[in-house]
């Protein structure tokens, strides 16, 4: 191992979520996801405990390092240790939310048309595959600086369903970011805020992005968005993504 550094760690920008039987990183830097299964989750869970790599093996340590999920560090000690999060029932995709799929229920066209504008933004924040969703993340965080009151979930709910109404239209891909991160913007033109949440759910392993009010109410979502784990959040007080 005379080619890797004595002593490593875990960059702020990834996150490490741990189900047991697999341990996922995600780099909200870069978007990339990368699972770990059992040998090497629990080479992960031992080495962050110490930041040495004296219980990894050399070549998951170097492609960890090339990935970016690990940083050198001037010496030893422990990181944030991951997030445990219950493994869900399967879904194989069919309790999602139909994105696309369902036309949204109908509202103003005004509304609908400074929906598009955000949904616009969201689109030019979000379009490059490696850096759309650090971009995202500065937009939201510029966002939470600008809101002066909480939305009521009656706000939130015509937001998001503006945003749908926008996006059933759009030629572009309206998916779980570009639609919450517009949801996000679009309040914002009011001054009203909502935490934007950003998950996980395994078997088989998903990641999903939404909306909800201040009190912690899910914005226009199905019940199976609570199999998902909170991995990020924006919009709380306490809290500023790096």
């Amino acid at each position: 191992m005379d080619d890797l550094p004595s002593f490593v760690t875990c960059p702020p920008a990834v996150r490490a979520v741990d189900f047991g039987h697999v341990l996922v990183l995600i780099d909200y830097r870069t978007g990339s996801v990368q699972a770990l299964q059992p040998p090497a989750a629990d080479q992960w869970r031992a080495i962050s405990r110490t930041g040495t790599l004296d219980r990894i093996a050399p070549a998951l340590a170097r492609r960890l390092l090339t990935l970016g999920l690990l940083a050198p560090a001037s010496g030893p000690g422990p990181w944030t240790p991951a997030l445990t999060a219950s493994s869900a029932q399967a879904s194989w995709g069919s309790t999602e939310h139909p994105a696309g799929v369902t036309r949204p229920p109908h509202g103003p066209r005004a509304g609908t048309l400074t929906a598009a504008a955000a949904l616009t933004a969201a689109f030019a924040s979000t379009r490059h595959h490696r850096t759309g969703m650090r971009h995202a993340l500065t937009l939201l965080s510029a966002t939470r600086a600008q809101t002066v009151r909480p939305a009521t979930l009656q706000q939130a709910t015509s937001a998001v369903n503006a945003v749908r109404r926008a996006g059933w239209y759009s030629p572009g891909r309206t998916a779980c970011l570009e639609e919450s991160v517009a949801a996000v913007l679009l309040l914002r033109t009011r001054r009203l805020g909502v935490r934007w949440c950003h998950g996980i759910a395994s078997d088989p392993i998903r990641l999903h992005a939404w909306v909800q009010t201040m009190d912690g109410d899910d914005v226009a979502e199905p019940s199976s968005t609570r199999a998902y784990t909170p991995v990020l959040t924006i919009g709380d007080r306490h809290h500023q993504p790096r």
